[in-house]
């Protein structure tokens, strides 16, 4: 009887632990149990592809134990417990020779010192409700490295039993988290993109030359009998350069927490709630919350930034500025002034020599620290006229920035509104400007006070003078702001008595999005190609041309079109047909409607596609690889005399399907045709006699410089054919800026810097003779570029990295020469790519703040073979005719 009685009490209690279990939110402690865990965290740098046993990184490992302090007598799933680490070792992750083991013969005591080592192994607390950390309790006067290291541990008891999706804090931030529940196994994914942490970097605004990233955070926990008995984590980020995924880093961090034992342990103590009973036990134990705390590097035996600038002024003077030396010398230097004061920035560009201050002016304009711009509105005098170099170098640096702010806009509007000496300095401000309000509206700060003030600027701007100059700086900058406002201001001065207005709008509404152009627009610029209200200027014709073909056209819109060929001028009919016939070949967006359109014989014919000139456009490819490619369009437009009317060279760059504008180099001349007797076209009669030329970088419109302007000065440039080019642009930009902080899971931090930086030179000229009867327009383009991307895990005790890069110095040269002693004139265009050398590097590093090292390094070198881009077949036969004439 008494068995039975036995048995019977004994069925309830077999029952209820797994009942219990079932209903349990998170995992449950036992009371007077210490449960004895082994610890260890890792942390791995390399490539992408790269292999454990070859990354840099180390190993932390301990014990961990872990007993319950207090739980709720109403809810068993809100408790209190303490976490003790304990035989702490650090060492190499893979195995290396004691010559490359920078933690060979070091013990822990010496690596981390006895106070932080004391710190680490002191016992703290951490609060769970329904398996979530609520409440982290820690010593403040802990070192934020030791705190973070502790939450990492803290992490891997935070665990729901059921599946779903919430949203948890933990080290790593404010992050979803997805859990999958089965059998005694959870697995807890983490989406790292939504982690939300006091820590914000920043990234370039052109995806082109951005930096993507893929990221990935999984723990798996294994459960018995209610508690964890492993709990194994893994994440991985990968970033690599958008345009050259092979430029990449990747961290990879594990963690792995096993239960060793389990044995007697202290019983709970009574309290009313969690915090009371922390108070009660430890008075020096104060909740300082679960998200990783921001740690500050000290960087000890650095350079300050003027021994930095000694080391590496030589690397700024001009003569360099052809050589990847001088971005890798421009990159590391923003570096450092990122970190110094307006003091110390100011110091250094006092001390600069002449020639290679310009170039001081672009790293410091660069790197868009508070300090740094007030240096450099202190540095410069704007009502100086003799400063214009510095004085451009500055805005143009401005309009190139990687991530401007409200700050600088706030700058060039206050510049603008006070003293300029110089009329050209006040036109670029301006028109950079535009391009900062195009910058900041991408980042969706259209509203911001500045922005509204510099967008009413310049959108009354062009009606609110008569000066032809200053209308034009208006419209260039409303051309760089892409502002949707200004479209019905770009469709009213396309239908402009002025050219150069025409010229402006017609390109501007070329660079919006095609959701943007309504009908009437397209009436508009329709009107202006056919004429129907004025006569216009060739250029301006063919301008409204390339809209009407890019902008979605209509089947009757093409259509008419085409029945414009064959009753156009000489040159621009010749155009034209090139146009259509490139747009064809090249598979643009408007080829299958023109293939539709051309099946009428009416609108295409041998009578209107046979007329003869010089005048052509053609379209092709630069680069094709799998993760970018690059292609060229070059428009020539010429007057019926031989002369040049237009040059347009246009490079883009496409990736992950981002579109960037990286050049445009446009050179127009008019009213020459009197040097040699010939007669003007129609509606160009009274044209000033005028060349220059414009550029636009990386989707940047810049100032226009004029070659020569007006009868006098042409007469005294035109005798001679070695005229030195102008420079349109020079100088060090700073392309791809992308600053991260990992928070890992782990408790310890990654930091990631990827920087792109080109030495550009653009230059260009015309030379006529009328000797010879010919001229010569060039556009040289010189360019070294350097990207690297370096991850970084500093601690306190230890630091590692790996740094991934790449470099190439190119050149690529377009000469367009015109024989007019006869007619159809003889016309060469050549683009030419000159054979350079493209170099890429690894290496990866550990550190001790005792100075032991180890480095390795890595690199692969090749020279990529020039080469004449192709253009039409009538060009090629064009070119042998002009060499076989000056043979």
């Amino acid at each position: 009887m008494f068995a039975v009685f036995a048995l019977l009490l004994c069925i309830p209690s077999l029952f209820s632990p797994s009942t219990t279990v079932a209903d349990a939110a998170g995992p449950r402690l036992m009371n007077n149990r210490l449960y004895r865990f082994s610890y260890n965290t890792e942390v791995l740098l390399d490539r992408a592809k790269g292999s454990k046993e070859g990354s840099a990184g180390f190993r932390i490992s301990s014990n961990v134990d872990v007993n319950l302090v207090w739980r709720d007598p109403s809810s068993k799933d809100d408790q209190l417990i303490q976490i003790a680490i304990s035989k702490v070792r650090i060492e190499n992750v893979s195995v290396r020779s004691a010559k490359k083991n920078i933690f060979h013969d070091a013990t822990t005591q010496s690596l981390l010192g006895e106070k932080m080592l004391a710190a680490l192994e002191r016992p703290f607390m951490v609060h769970l409700k329904n398996g979530k950390v609520s409440g982290f309790y820690c010593y403040k006067t802990e070192s934020a490295t030791i705190k973070n290291l502790k939450r990492g541990v803290a992490s891997l008891f935070q665990v729901q039993t059921s599946s779903g999706k919430v949203i948890e804090n933990d080290v790593s931030g404010r992050c979803t988290v997805k859990y999958t529940a089965a059998q005694g196994r959870v697995t807890r994914t983490k989406a790292l993109e939504t982690c939300k942490s006091a820590e914000i970097g920043f990234n370039t605004y052109i995806q082109v030359l951005g930096v993507s990233g893929e990221s990935n955070s999984v723990t798996v926990f294994t459960l018995e009998d209610g508690f964890i008995k492993s709990a194994v984590a893994e994440e991985t980020h990968v970033l690599a350069v958008s345009a050259r995924r092979l430029t990449a880093a990747k961290v990879v961090s594990s963690q792995a927490l096993t239960l060793v034992n389990t044995e007697a342990g202290p019983f709970e103590a009574a309290g009313k709630s969690a915090a009371s009973v922390v108070k009660s036990l430890d008075e020096k134990l104060f909740a300082v919350g679960v998200t990783a705390e921001k740690v500050k590097s000290q960087c000890k035996g650095c350079q300050s930034l003027f021994e930095h600038w000694k080391a590496v002024q030589k690397q700024f003077e001009p003569d360099s500025l052809s050589k990847a030396i001088a971005p890798r010398s421009f990159l590391a230097l923003i570096q450092s002034i990122r970190k110094a004061s307006k003091t110390e920035i100011l110091q250094v560009l006092k001390s600069a020599s002449k020639t290679a201050l310009p170039q001081l002016v672009d790293a410091v304009t660069s790197s868009q620290t508070p300090a740094s711009l007030g240096a450099m509105l202190q540095f410069l005098n704007f009502a100086d006229p003799k400063g214009v170099v510095l004085q451009e170098r500055f805005l143009y640096a401005c309009g190139f920035a990687s991530h401007p702010n409200e700050r600088i806009l706030q700058a060039l509007l206050n510049i603008s509104k006070g003293k300029i000496g110089s009329n050209d300095i006040k036109e670029s401000t301006v028109i950079i400007m535009g391009a900062l309000v195009n910058k900041l509206c991408q980042k969706g700060g259209c509203e911001l006070p500045t922005v509204v003030e510099v967008k009413k600027m310049i959108l009354e701007g062009p009606d609110s003078t008569q000066v032809e100059s200053d209308v034009q700086m208006y419209l260039l900058a409303l051309k760089n702001s892409l502002l949707p406002e200004a479209i019905p201001l770009f469709a009213k001065y396309a239908e402009s008595s002025v050219g150069s207005y025409c010229t402006i709008s017609l390109t501007a509404l070329q660079r919006y999005n095609l959701t943007l152009i309504t009908d009437e627009v397209k009436r508009t610029v329709n009107r202006v190609y056919h004429q129907n209200r004025r006569v216009y200027e060739k250029n301006v014709r063919a301008a409204a041309a390339d809209v009407v073909l890019s902008s979605n056209p209509s089947y009757m819109e093409v259509k008419n079109v085409l029945l414009s060929i064959g009753n156009l001028p000489k040159e621009l009919n010749k155009y034209m047909v090139s146009k259509v016939k490139d747009i064809l070949h090249f598979d643009m967006p408007a080829s299958k409607i023109l293939r539709q359109a051309m099946k009428d014989m009416l609108s295409h014919n041998y009578e209107r596609f046979a007329k003869v000139g010089s005048s052509s456009a053609y379209s092709g490819f630069m680069t094709r690889t799998t993760d970018a490619t690059t292609t060229y369009s070059l428009d020539i437009l010429y007057s019926g005399s031989g002369v040049l009317r237009r040059s347009n060279m246009n490079i883009y760059g496409t990736s992950n399907g981002a579109l960037l504008h990286g050049l445009q180099v446009a050179i127009e001349a008019q009213g020459m045709e009197s040097l040699i007797g010939a007669k003007p076209d129609e509606g160009e009669e009274d044209l000033e006699s005028f060349a220059g030329m414009s550029a636009l970088l990386f989707d940047v419109q810049l100032r226009p410089v004029t070659f020569f302007k007006g009868y006098s000065d042409l007469m005294s440039k035109m005798f001679s054919m070695s005229g030195e080019p102008m420079s349109v642009v020079k100088g060090l930009i700073l392309l791809t800026d992308h600053s991260q902080t990992i928070q890992l899971q782990s408790g310890l931090k990654a930091s990631a810097e990827f920087q792109g930086g080109l030495a550009i030179d653009i230059s260009g000229g015309m030379e006529v003779s009328l000797w010879y009867r010919e001229s010569k327009t060039s556009v040289n383009n010189r360019a070294a570029m350097v990207v690297t991307g370096n991850v970084t895990v500093d601690v306190d005790f230890v630091r590692t990295g790996m740094e991934v890069s790449f470099e190439m110095e190119a050149s690529l040269d377009f000469i367009t020469t015109v024989q007019f002693s006869e007619y159809p004139f003889l016309v060469c265009m050549q683009m030419d790519k000159v054979t350079f050398p493209f170099r890429e590097y690894l290496t990866k590093y550990e550190s001790l703040p005792s100075g032991k090292n180890y480095v390795s390094r890595k690199g692969h070198k090749e020279r990529v073979p020039g080469s004449e881009f192709p253009l039409h077949q009538e060009n090629s036969d064009m070119c042998k005719r002009v060499f076989e004439s000056d043979a």
